[in-house]
């Protein structure tokens, strides 16, 4: 039947995408025209071409007609340029489209996506286009780029073959071996900055812990939780120490805010950290590394025994 094949394309079908279409013209018997003029055309005529099954030759397709039109590379063309606007508008209800100046387009970027990555707007899996990133912020590939090597060195992104940047999951495989190596940073970071905390640092620390006490969303407890510990470290005189903790911080933040209620934890318990503070104010330095040994290695058991659940 040729009732199937007829041209069924519609006017604001072909608009939304034609005027990113570059003008280029066609021989005609009469007159040249563009590639737009040429889908108008089409666009205008297809009610009688849909009305008369006899207008349209047997296996003739929208995309044949479009091809015979345009030609091939000019429909691959059109086509990108819709799926584009499409994944960009998706984006942009996660993002946000204000565009940013270029010489902030890097950092702003970056933290945008941050933000979306821990609050879970942008879900585990979700793939990160360089282009439908460039067009939603109106910048260059190469801000963009620079901000997704910046996520990805956050463990924040991974890049998978024919994905590319994609999120990264809440938790992976190498969880408890990611929390022994912040039990050799964190202890190290620890004993570098207490001789050098003042009173201020130890008000702010124990701040952070009235308000985990009282604090019952896991988004805020994750957030309360890594900026309570970078308090402690932040007199360390190694900044690159500081930095690599920053980033394992900010993975478990991201975890804590998806996964307290299905490890069974309500809220964090504050005993460990009354005594973290506790010794850091007294300059004990064994003390407070102990107590800290005992923390993580307290959340290390907590994560082996929740994966351990998970695979059953």
């Amino acid at each position: 039947m040729a009732q199937d094949n007829h041209i069924d394309i519609t006017v604001p079908e072909v608009r939304q995408s034609v005027d990113a279409l570059p003008a280029r013209r066609f021989p005609s018997r009469q007159s040249s025209f563009t590639i737009s003029s040429a889908i108008q055309r089409q666009a205008a005529c297809c009610g009688r071409l849909n009305d008369s099954a006899n207008a349209s030759p047997a296996g003739l397709t929208r995309t044949d007609s479009l091809t015979s039109l345009i030609g091939s590379n000019q429909l691959e063309t059109w086509q990108d340029n819709t799926s584009v606007a499409g994944k960009t508008k998706i984006l942009s209800s996660i993002l946000g489209d204000e565009q940013v100046p270029a010489h902030l387009a890097r950092s702003v970027i970056e933290e945008r996506l941050r933000s979306a990555i821990l609050d879970g707007r942008l879900a585990p899996g979700m793939a990160l286009r360089q282009q439908e990133l460039a067009t939603l912020f109106g910048v260059s590939r190469m801000p963009v780029r620079e901000a997704l090597r910046q996520l990805e060195a956050q463990s924040l992104l991974a890049v998978v073959a024919h994905k590319g940047a994609v999120v990264a999951p809440l938790i992976g495989e190498d969880a408890v071996d990611t929390y022994e190596l912040r039990v050799m940073l964190e202890t190290e970071a620890l004993r570098q900055s207490i001789p050098l905390l003042d009173a201020d640092d130890i008000a702010n620390a124990r701040s952070y812990i009235h308000q985990l006490e009282n604090e019952t969303r896991h988004s805020e407890i994750g957030r309360l939780n890594r900026l309570f510990h970078m308090t402690l470290y932040s007199k360390a005189r190694n900044s690159k120490l500081l930095r690599l903790i920053d980033n394992e911080l900010l993975q478990e933040e991201r975890f804590l805010r998806f996964h307290l209620s299905s490890m069974g934890l309500g809220k964090l318990t504050q005993d460990d950290h009354n005594g973290l503070v506790d010794a850091a104010n007294d300059k004990d330095i064994e003390q407070a590394v102990a107590v800290l040994h005992r923390h993580l290695n307290n959340a290390m058991k907590t994560i082996r025994d929740y994966l351990s659940r998970k695979d059953r």
